[in-house]
């Protein structure tokens, strides 16, 4: 609590998208007060409705572009914030290739004005949302955050790389802000209430949500980008998270932020399971779990993939006092459960 005796107040960009709905629920369990700030560009206004139905409460949310200064230094201005989650980004990979600059100017302009803010209004405490995607292909698995960054395959992943120098330089200039950037790997799975979940505008762009979609008969069926890579059985190895364990690691990080005695402070963190899982093991534990037999075909290796990466996460474990604790099958189930109930809606 404050010494007020309110809540601490979290602003939580991108809070109606995927991990941010999932990191409200958790924020709220943890004692936190979320502020939601989204523009629904890449979201969808049900997962409100969803949130309220898991909290039985609203949580507030402001319909804002985080590039909007006059809009986000009202909110800095009005709420009394003592952190940010920031997650607000065009995130879709062949999108950035085709229009780099729209990726650029967005996901850089709103780091930007956020730190711009952050030591004006004397919030210190910084969650990035930041990706595995700036390891690229490793030498060596699993990655630990001191594998070389390589070159980013995509504008998206180079903005995720960009980011985070311009937090550490901030923090280096002794601009009074305290900041974890988490590397996430792969993010799957729901709520298990099945009131929120993945809800990709379009054609989905990562493999469970694709998955779902077809066994659903959405999808006609699913394509396997590449059977002849150096793994088991052939095909892409990734490391597999449930979003409700992510969620969990922003908690974590917020607490040891606010923990920190010194005035500036950056670091990375992986969150992963530290496990990695074949394209045709999710294919199998889906099937297994669910009952549903997938229509799928083995295609051609698609351009930019990269071949495996997992997480080392000792790190986490050390730093974070948190870890995975929820298993592949149980993140294929609750999927399932969403999709399920996306069906009948």
């Amino acid at each position: 609590m404050t010494p007020t005796g309110r809540a601490p107040r979290i602003l939580v960009t991108g809070g109606a998208g995927f991990i941010g709905s999932h990191t409200v629920v958790s924020l709220v369990e943890a004692g936190f007060e979320p502020v939601i700030v989204d523009n629904f560009s890449n979201s969808q206004q049900s997962a409100l409705d969803g949130l309220r139905a898991i909290l039985n409460r609203d949580v507030t949310c402001y319909s804002v572009d985080c590039n909007d200064r006059a809009a986000m230094t009202e909110i800095f201005e009005k709420e009394e914030l003592r952190g940010v989650i920031h997650f607000a980004a065009y995130k879709a990979v062949g999108e950035s290739v085709q229009q780099p600059l729209k990726y650029y100017r967005n996901n850089l302009d709103s780091l930007l004005l956020l730190l711009e803010l952050m030591p004006a209004y004397g919030v210190q405490n910084l969650v990035f949302s930041s990706s595995c995607t700036v390891y690229g292909q490793p030498e060596q698995l699993p990655v630990t955050e001191e594998t070389p960054r390589l070159p980013a395959q995509s504008p998206y992943g180079n903005t995720k790389a960009i980011s985070e120098d311009i937090i550490r330089d901030t923090v280096q200039a002794q601009v009074p802000i305290r900041a974890l950037a988490l590397r996430y790997f792969n993010p799957v799975g729901a709520h298990p209430s099945a009131q929120i979940g993945e809800l990709p505008l379009g054609v989905p762009a990562n493999l469970v949500p694709f998955i779902t979609q077809t066994a659903a008969g959405i999808r006609q069926s699913l394509t396997v980008y590449g059977s002849d890579y150096n793994t088991p059985d052939g095909t892409c190895i990734r490391d597999y998270i449930h979003v409700m364990d992510l969620a969990e690691a922003h908690v974590q990080a917020l607490k040891k932020l606010n923990e920190a005695e010194n005035e500036a402070s950056y670091d990375v963190i992986n969150i992963g399971t530290g496990r990695g899982e074949t394209v045709l093991t999710i294919i199998n534990t889906f099937e297994q779990e669910t009952g549903v037999k997938l229509n799928y075909t083995m295609g051609p290796r698609r351009a930019g993939d990269v071949e495996q990466v997992y997480a080392d996460v000792t790190k986490a474990r050390r730093e974070l006092g948190w870890t995975a604790r929820r298993t592949l099958a149980e993140s294929l189930r609750d999927a399932w459960r969403w999709q399920e109930k996306l069906s009948l809606s």
